[in-house]
Order: structure tokens, then sequence, then C-alpha cells
């Protein structure tokens, strides 16, 4: 079989139909329960539209987004570029993304000439485990699976989640009891990686795939203190990222995430992706809308 990434076979490409208008051709893939478009998938192809503009020696160091209407995962979607600006050393580029003759969805993309600085630093990358010693998310459910005393309604949900087709391997470092409806700080480590291989490439490719993993399970990290609430209502509102080192999508990476705020239904949350050596590689940052049922769940059990 293809042993390539489904990321760069199937979901992140696009077909140009005029010099800067772009359509999806592969297959969604995969499609979040509540039906709508996955986000991570959005950026993904927005950003590898903003790359087809630029020329090969620009690489992205940041992106900015705005998701402004629910995208339809039955449709295609066509992206538009604009050539907002090309400098001597950064290009900006203005993505609109379109279904059904409206935008959903707006992005800004700003690439830049390699250039030297005395003037680095970095956070440490948190002490974990690694990816070796830690199971799977799917290992994970099996295990909640095996236990007895499980609801049947919760049984057929974690059967659900199992059988969905994500194209990311994901490790969870302290992963949370699913069951539990105890308080928990707003913080989550997983090693991410995408299936399958990328390879050697431009790192605007690496980049996009990126932008991808980067939007799976982040918001859910501002519902970690509220557990005893159902949720009614989760969407992301907009999406910020920063680039600072080349990097490997298909390698192992930690995805630090954390939410220092939540209020009036919106909570924002905040990552960085880290190279096994250490690296910072990426920052991310996002806010969602957040509703939930005001009378709180029961035990799970």
């Amino acid at each position: 079989g293809d042993l390539r990434s489904v990321l760069i076979t199937s979901v992140l490409n696009l077909e140009r139909l005029e010099l800067d208008l772009f359509r999806c051709v592969g297959r969604h893939h995969w499609v979040p329960a509540t039906q709508r478009l996955f986000g991570g998938q959005i950026v993904g192809q927005a950003l590898v539209a903003a790359a087809r503009a630029v020329s090969r020696d620009e690489q992205v160091h940041s992106l900015h987004c705005y998701f402004v209407r629910t995208g339809d995962p039955k449709v295609p979607v066509l992206y538009e570029v604009e050539r907002t600006r090309t400098g001597k050393s950064f290009s900006v580029r203005s993505v609109k993304a379109i279904q059904h003759g409206k935008p959903i969805f707006t992005c800004q993309a700003s690439f830049q000439l390699s250039q030297g600085s005395p003037v680095q630093h970095q956070f440490t990358m948190p002490v974990v485990p690694p990816p070796e010693e830690l199971l799977t998310q799917e290992e994970l459910i099996q295990k909640f699976l095996q236990n007895p005393n499980l609801a049947e309604r919760y049984r057929k949900h974690l059967t659900k989640i199992q059988a969905e087709d994500v194209p990311i391997d994901i490790k969870p470092v302290n992963p949370p009891d699913i069951f539990s409806s105890e308080p928990q700080e707003p913080k989550q480590l997983f090693w991410v990686r995408a299936r399958g291989y990328i390879g050697e490439t431009d790192m605007k490719v690496h980049c996009c795939v990126a932008a991808y993993i980067s939007d799976y399970a982040f918001l859910g990290t501002a519902l970690l203190p509220h557990r005893q609430y159902r949720i009614k209502f989760m969407v992301s509102l907009d999406h910020s990222m920063w680039f600072h080192a080349p990097f490997r999508a298909d390698h192992w990476m930690l995805y630090e995430c954390e939410s220092p705020w939540a209020g009036g239904c919106r909570g924002l949350v905040q990552g960085r992706l880290w190279r096994r050596d250490g690296v910072l590689a990426v920052t991310c940052a996002q806010e969602g809308v957040i509703r939930v049922e005001q009378t709180p769940n029961k035990s799970k059990l």
C-alpha cells in the first residue's frame, strides 16, 4: 500500500483552477462528530494555497485566521489568494475560503527569506516520558472499553471514537480519566505526528501538516477545569501560528497546551510544538466559543 501520509496525498491536496484560485480535490477524510469541516483542515489547505503564491525560498513564519461560517463537508472548498505584498524579506498572502458563494474562513500568512541573527532565545521543553513509553489514544480507549462497569452509552461513544479515521498519531502524556468529572488544571501534553511518510521536502509542506495537527483537541484544553458540564456547542473563532525552526511533521513532536483564561462563552488556548531534541518549532494560539449545559453531569459509570 501507499505509505505516504494521507494528509499529503489527499487531505491537503489542492487543484489550481487559475493563477491564485484553488480547490480541494481530496476527500475530507476525517469529519468531526459535529459534521462540520475540521478547522485544522481548512487552515492547512489555506496555507497550501498561500504557499503556492510565493517563491520556493520563502518560508512561512506566521499565519492568522478567522473562522466566519460553518464549513460544509459535503462540498469542495475554493481558496482565493490575494498577493497582498511582496517585499525584499517578507511577503504577505491573504486567503479566502469559499463555499456556497460565501466566505467561510479568512487567513493572512506571512513568509520570510532566511535571515540570521544573534538575538535568539526560547523556553525550555517540559521533561516528559518519550513516546515509545506511552500508549496511543486508541490503546487507551481499548483499556476503558475493558471496564465491565462502563455504561453502555459510553461504551458506544468510545467505540465510535475508536472507529474514526484521524490521520494523526497521538500519545497523551498524562491522559485524564475521561469518565471523571473532577476539575483538572487547564494543561495537557501529548506527542503528535502525521500518520504515514512525508520525508525531506519543502519546509512549507511540513508547516501545512502542522497547521492541520495543531487544531486537533486544542480547544478542549479550556474544558479541563469544567468537566462537570456537558458541552452543547464548541467551535473555533480564530487560530494563529508562528513557525520558529525546521521540523518534520511525520516525526514525534510534543504538543504542550494550556488555557490561561475562559469566560463570556469563550475560551483561550495556547500551544507549543517541541521537537524531540528540545527545539521549539511552533507556537499556536486560539480562541473558541464554548457553551455548556448549566446542570452539571452525573457520574458516567
